[in-house]
């Protein structure tokens, strides 16, 4: 099949990127139980806390990090899709404080429906992505789908006393975030509308390598990456691990152009509305209005760090408490 006319590729998509992920609570749910399987290696970081990858130490001074992450296409022009998918793939080594050495090509394509050169496009920007990382992609898997998904299978290092997880967060630290958040409703509304918005592009394709060296550099330990849960849901599951409260600043949180006039025309993905459901119950949100509440809700894809600690240009939005009455404090 060749290509006659521009295809819009988020039209084959139910949602788009990480926002068509299994909502948190069915996902824990799911999973609850369902211990790691017993190996010889000694593990790091498993399953306990819903960390970004699994840790397992090699020696005294190496883990092995190890992740997957796809999804559906969240914007129409397939390179761009490719280098999104490979960026947000590889932060999940990055989140947990390591370096990517080796990936893998995860691709599901419909090549009856969809020409297989969008398909060779899609690949490329995961190549070139992955070439800008320093990590070899090299191979992969590929399924005849009824709908296209693209990823990664990442494995890199990291030194063990250098970690970032979720549990080890202390009262008392600041919060910093180091992307605007805002790319889930302005995908949404891209779908809607063909609208394309180029500064959503550019923070999704850009990597979180140097904010990971910098968080490790000033000994953060405690972060994750902001993406399908958004903002709130993220920060949710670090107060939980590290048994605190996690206040947000609400007017500090930064966002990309267009992001509130997205949400007030209503272009808001299911997967953002069930993110504000299911944190509802252990959040106040104080007066908060319905819409600023969905924007730090909203689904992100590619999105930046929220580590505990100050980082160069990146953004304070908040502090670690003492628990309390609440997981997440918005003031």
């Amino acid at each position: 099949m060749g290509m006659t006319e521009p295809v819009r590729l988020t039209r084959y998509a139910r949602g788009g990127g990480c926002a068509c992920k299994i909502p948190p609570g069915e996902l824990e749910t799911m999973v609850a139980g369902l211990g790691p399987a017993t190996g010889t290696a000694e593990l790091l970081v498993g399953l306990d806390h819903g960390d970004d990858a699994a840790v397992v130490r090699l020696d005294e001074r190496t883990g092995l990090v190890t992740t997957a992450d796809f999804f559906t296409p969240v914007v129409d022009d397939a390179y761009d899709w490719g280098r999104i998918a490979a960026t947000n793939a590889l932060s999940d080594v990055y989140a947990m404080g390591g370096t990517p050495l080796v990936a893998l090509n995860l691709l599901c394509w419909p090549r009856d429906v969809l020409p297989l050169e969008l398909a060779r496009e899609v690949l490329r920007g995961g190549q070139d992505v992955a070439r800008d990382a320093g990590c070899h992609l090299a191979g992969g898997h590929s399924v005849d789908d009824e709908g296209p998904k693209y990823g990664l299978a990442v494995t890199g290092v990291v030194r063990p006393e250098e970690l970032i997880t979720l549990d080890a967060g202390r009262a008392g630290l600041p919060l910093s975030l180091t992307k605007p958040l805002g790319v889930g409703v302005l995908n949404t509304r891209h779908k809607a509308t063909g609208e394309s918005f180029p500064e959503a592009v550019a923070a999704m394709t850009t990597l979180n390598r140097d904010a990971a060296r910098a968080a490790v550099a000033a000994g953060v330990r405690c972060g994750t990456d902001v993406t399908g849960f958004g903002l709130l849901g993220h920060a949710s599951k670090l107060a939980r691990a590290s048994r605190l409260t996690v206040a947000i600043d609400a007017a500090r949180v930064p966002y990309l152009g267009g992001a509130r006039e997205a949400v007030r025309d209503g272009h808001v993905s299911g997967g953002s509305r069930r993110n504000l459901e299911w944190v509802t119950p252990w959040t106040d949100f104080g007066r908060l209005a319905e819409e600023e509440r969905l924007l730090l809700a909203d689904a992100q894809t590619s999105g930046g760090l929220l580590v505990a600690g100050e980082l160069p240009g990146a953004t304070v939005v908040g502090e670690l408490l003492p628990p309390g009455e609440h997981r997440v404090l918005v003031r």
